[in-house]
């Protein structure tokens, strides 16, 4: 049976695309993006991976 872990982050636009490139090349895979109402500008970007 595969196993996966998930991570949540929150970032200013501006900043998530070039996070969510670093995170890939970790093997993460973005799963769902939802704005930060909150923070105005901001998105919170959900993750997972495989556990290896």
């Amino acid at each position: 049976m595969e196993q996966y872990e998930y991570k949540v982050e929150r970032y200013i636009v501006k900043k998530a695309e070039n996070a969510m490139n670093q995170l890939a090349k970790q093997g993460w895979r973005v799963i769902a993006v939802s704005p930060d109402i909150a923070a105005g500008c901001g998105v919170i970007v959900t993750y997972e991976r495989k556990v290896r």
